[in-house]
């Protein structure tokens, strides 16, 4: 009994192993025909090879593009979003691993040769440092910029025009990041996604819980009626006090933010008035072992509190 159980068991666990293999066979064959009839349809509307990859993006990688996207990740870069970053990755990526190899290279008159094996963790960790840095400045240019965007909407709503061409009024007339936003978003709603879903789908897109903002008050008006001009806008009101509250807390911390700049390049105006008043006497640091570990020791203990001012300043604003 024991046995046959076993085997009425198995033979159940192998029928739905094969039930969820079909399954995901139907799928993945119903998503390459719709990703085959989303292209069909975008072609015509994407003339540019730049939009027709950015409308792509979701399809399935090859093993060869995986691997690229698991080495940027790690290196902190986003290959899907260059917009992110003012200059070419490598350029970053370059720049980290020199200032990387000079960090280590004070370091070793400290610790010896054997510091030369932190350069590659270093390096990774500037990478991704500056990378980090980028993409901040770039979120934070799109929430500056994003009342305008909808009081934009708004003035074209009240005036008859349909949300879809205001949207694509705000992605001719708004300066970059925001006009390549909604550029995006008005593809897509040009192709037939609806707006509620677009929108949404821009928010995951650029990481702003205000872009999410404003599609959940799309879907929730298109749920229950109202005015759209006036929901926009009540929005745009709450967005807007947001950043003049960021804005309030920046002019506020301006004070650390001075101090902190003239405490990090204090010490080197210094030593350049030395060095001008008598040469000799700065050429010590650089010519003889220990000098240089006091150029190590200063260097390393400056960036230490130039990190611990910056970040607490940070923390402060977020």
């Amino acid at each position: 009994m024991n046995l046959q159980t076993m085997l009425a068991g198995g033979l159940l666990l192998l029928g739905g192993l094969g039930l969820s293999g079909l399954s995901l066979v139907r799928a993945q064959a119903r998503g390459e025909r719709f990703r085959s009839r989303m292209e069909a349809v975008v072609a015509p509307h994407a003339p540019s090879r730049q939009r027709q990859a950015t409308l792509r993006r979701t399809s399935a990688r090859t093993p060869k593009e995986d691997f690229w996207h698991r080495a940027a990740g790690v290196l902190g870069f986003n290959p899907d979003r260059p917009e992110l970053y003012p200059m070419r990755w490598w350029v970053i990526v370059a720049t980290a691993a020199v200032i990387a190899r000079i960090a280590i290279g004070l370091l070793s008159n400290l610790i010896g040769a054997g510091a030369f094996i932190l350069i590659v963790p270093a390096a990774l960790w500037l990478s991704r440092s500056f990378f980090r840095f980028f993409a901040r400045r770039y979120a934070n240019t799109l929430f500056t910029q994003f009342p305008d965007a909808l009081g934009m909407i708004v003035r074209s709503v009240r005036v008859g025009i349909p949300v879809s061409e205001a949207i694509r009024i705000v992605a001719r007339e708004s300066p970059q990041p925001t006009a390549r936003a909604f550029s995006r978003l008005a593809d897509e709603i040009a192709i037939g996604v609806p707006l509620e879903d677009a929108v949404r789908r821009m928010g995951e897109f650029t990481g702003l819980p205000e872009y999410r903002f404003f599609g959940t008050a799309l879907s929730l008006q298109a749920q229950t009626g109202g005015g759209l001009a006036e929901t926009i806008e009540t929005l745009a009101d709450v967005i807007r006090k947001r950043v003049a509250l960021k804005a309030r807390g920046k002019a506020l911390a301006s004070e650390a933010n001075t101090s902190a700049g003239v405490l990090t390049a204090l010490p080197g105006v210094a030593a350049l008035g030395l060095y001008l008043i008598n040469p000799s006497y700065i050429e010590v640091l650089f010519s003889t072992p220990e000098g240089k570990r006091l150029i190590a020791v200063a260097v390393g203990l400056l960036s230490t509190g130039t990190g611990i001012m910056r970040m607490t300043i940070r923390k402060s604003l977020s």
